[in-house]
């Protein structure tokens, strides 16, 4: 097939989540024959680049503003895309639903991955809230299908306006680092630090995090990975709250990504909006212990192999972090029931058999992994 993603701002990733899915999804479905393109945003990836690896890149400009960045990207792309006349078309993001029936005028089929809620997200305005309830309808007439990649996402379109969105969660199977320069350069030992990853906005809870390592004893350090273009307010108000232990590399992509995560005591997931989050399913697939905001979209990631905590009682936090700097052996069993979940439920391979299946027009619905 000829295939193209749309909605992200890019490969290779270097920003969240839909750019890593995009880039790991990218790579597979070219590797089995297909020819795949992807849009990017000339911001975020080199305008001059037309390829990574096997995967052709076409880089158009946008309206960088906070509001305006992905929908006139999205514009742009999908009537650039209903020229090239590809087989099938995939968009991720909610907001490009206004646009996505613009490849299926030239006989493209054409997936939407709705992601989680966004229009929960803290960071919108009235305005932005509106715009993203406006495109969670349009989502279920524009495209061909619609994909989301938790149950929880799945159940609301189902009750909300009676479709049943495709299931497809993302990968955690990533390959181990080849060394510790990452580490080496922040100077982090392997196993004497936390981490969390995630863009440093107010629904993803960076600041509970930093409140509530203030109570954790000893000198561990805490690593925040991650970075937000709109929110320097925000990040200022988290880096204030912090104590000398926490560290802000900025966001870290690639090798140096994989070995914080490999190397790290424990992970930190305090996300509470959107649907499945890559980094917290790639820390399962990397072994480690993950603590985790009490949500339903990462209560059905994790199941019984993480702790749950409350991000709005920060103390529930404290209590998990503490206990592992004391005795991390009595959270032992976590780390094996992580990577068995991830063997179970989410493996890249089963992830781009599903999209191959639900582009081709051949899918009922895809690996779908149920809350326990």
């Amino acid at each position: 097939m000829r295939i193209a993603i749309l909605g992200t701002r890019g490969i290779p990733a270097n920003y969240g989540g839909f750019e890593t899915f995009a880039d790991e999804l990218s790579r597979r479905l070219a590797a089995r024959g297909h020819e795949v393109t992807v849009y990017c945003r000339a911001h975020h990836t080199d305008p001059a680049r037309t390829r990574l690896g096997d995967v052709h890149l076409v880089v158009l400009p946008t309206v960088r503003t906070k509001y305006l960045d992905t929908i006139v990207h999205a514009l742009r792309s999908a009537l650039h895309a209903a020229r090239r006349r590809y087989d099938a078309v995939l968009f991720c993001n909610a907001i490009t639903a206004s646009v996505c029936w613009i490849p299926r005028l030239s006989g493209a089929r054409v997936l939407l991955n709705v992601d989680g809620l966004e229009r929960n997200r803290r960071k919108w305005s009235a305005v932005g809230r509106a715009a993203y309830a406006i495109s969670e309808r349009l989502s279920t007439v524009f495209p061909d299908a619609v994909v989301t990649d938790a149950e929880v996402i799945r159940r609301y379109y189902a009750e909300t306006f009676g479709i049943d969105p495709l299931v497809i969660p993302y990968g955690g199977d990533l390959e181990p680092p080849r060394g510790t320069a990452a580490l080496e350069r922040l100077g982090l030992r392997p196993g004497e630090y936390f981490l969390y990853v995630s863009r440093l906005e107010p629904e993803n809870n960076a600041l509970a995090v930093v409140r509530a390592y203030a109570a954790v004893k000893g000198v561990f350090p805490l690593v925040l990975v991650g970075d937000a273009p709109y929110a320097a307010d925000y990040i200022a108000s988290v880096r204030a709250a912090a104590d000398p232990r926490v560290l802000f590399p900025g966001a870290i992509y690639g090798e140096g990504y994989r070995e914080l995560l490999f190397h790290a005591r424990a992970y930190v997931q305090a996300t509470e909006v959107g649907g499945t989050h890559p980094a917290l399913v790639e820390a399962m697939g990397a072994g480690r212990i993950v603590a985790y905001h009490d949500s339903p979209e990462n209560r059905e990631v994790c199941g019984d192999a993480g702790l749950p905590f409350d991000a709005r009682r920060p103390e529930t936090l404290s209590r998990i972090l503490d206990s592992l700097v004391d005795d991390p052996g009595a959270a032992a069993v976590f780390p094996e029931r992580a990577k068995a979940r991830v063997r179970e439920r989410y493996r890249w391979e089963a992830v781009t058999d599903a999209y191959e299946k639900a582009l081709s027009g051949d899918a009922v619905g895809g690996p779908s992994p149920r809350s326990g």
